[in-house]
């Protein structure tokens, strides 16, 4: 066999005097082989498995770099769809919730046509904006529910002049502009509720969540109008729970929400809502270095509670 170290020799006349002795049986002789006959047999054999071998370990590189690159897609493939599944559920989010926001404009009456005493409400390229701010439609009847301190000055006016512009969205898209009457408000926590004629639209209720279960670190969304702009979504987190944010008449508002989402001049009086759409808080753009820099929302709870107290009345 190829793979002994000793070789079989038959039947050899003459043997030279180095050789070893003769067997017992006379008839054959084992000689060993050399050392170069033996080493060669040795790298023979060493190269026949060193060959396989190395055919083995560059079959299993490609194996392993084939199955790391399938890895390494199969991941990347999961990545992109749990990305491209947060935008659509923001996207979802905004279009389900958006026409249920209002922008609301205060404004003041303008003089009429060729200096006539009748007091016109100004169009918008010529009337006199006292500020800007957001609301959400409450019900189906026209209520918008908004922060005191957007229309404060409608709720103070003393010379029936002022005047509260308020832009909607009806629930097929179409847009439109009615005026708003104060029916009730409540300084103390920041709150009122206009009315606005919705005869011959339908418009679209927020649905209205719970701030019962509110964990900090949750998602949420503000929704309104912020400097003017209207429908902006801005994202964050419920940053703390339980926070004082001052109301319009100086005192502390209890038990606030504290969010990171952008909340800005024009946002005051819009929905904060959570990962389903539903309302959680009313966004309040106050704003003060020693409280949460002006992004506070009053919880929804406090919201039904107070509105049951100071206008209930109104609302169904």
């Amino acid at each position: 066999m190829g793979s002994l170290s000793l070789n079989t020799v038959h039947s050899l006349p003459q043997l030279s005097s180095s050789c070893s002795p003769p067997s017992s049986s006379g008839s054959a002789f084992w000689v060993r082989s050399s050392s170069s006959t033996r080493n060669s047999s040795v790298t023979r054999r060493r190269s026949a498995v060193l060959v396989p071998t190395a055919g083995v370990v560059s079959l299993l590189f490609a194996r392993c770099n084939f199955f790391a690159d399938q890895s390494a897609t199969a991941l990347q493939g999961q990545l992109v769809d749990e990305l491209q599944q947060e935008e659509d559920r923001l996207v979802t989010i905004f279009q389900e919730t958006s026409p249920s926001v209002v922008f609301i404009k205060d404004v003041e009456l303008a003089k009429g046509p060729n200096g006539m005493d009748e007091w016109l409400l100004a169009e918008d390229e010529s009337a006199k904006v006292e500020g800007t701010g957001s609301g959400f439609i409450w019900d189906g009847f026209g209520h918008i529910v908004t922060n005191y301190h957007v229309v404060s000055k409608l709720a103070t006016d003393k010379s029936g002049l002022q005047r509260c512009k308020v832009y909607l969205v009806d629930a097929a898209g179409n847009s439109f502009v009615r005026e708003g009457n104060i029916v009730g408000f409540d300084p103390a926590y920041d709150l009122a509720v206009l009315k606005v004629d919705v005869d011959g639209h339908q418009v679209k209720p927020v649905a209205l969540g719970t701030s019962r279960d509110l964990r900090v670190g949750q998602s949420c969304f503000a929704i309104g109008n912020p400097y003017g702009y209207e429908n902006t979504l801005t994202t964050g987190v419920v940053s703390g729970l339980g926070r004082e944010i001052p109301s319009p008449d100086g005192r502390a508002i209890r038990g606030a929400i504290q969010t990171d989402a952008a909340i800005n001049s024009g946002n005051s009086g819009g929905p904060l809502v959570d990962s389903y759409g539903h309302v959680i808080g009313v966004n309040t753009a106050t704003f003060t270095r020693k409280v949460m820099q002006g992004r506070g929302c009053l919880l929804v709870s406090t919201l039904r509670y107070r509105l049951t107290l100071f206008c209930g009345q109104f609302l169904t």
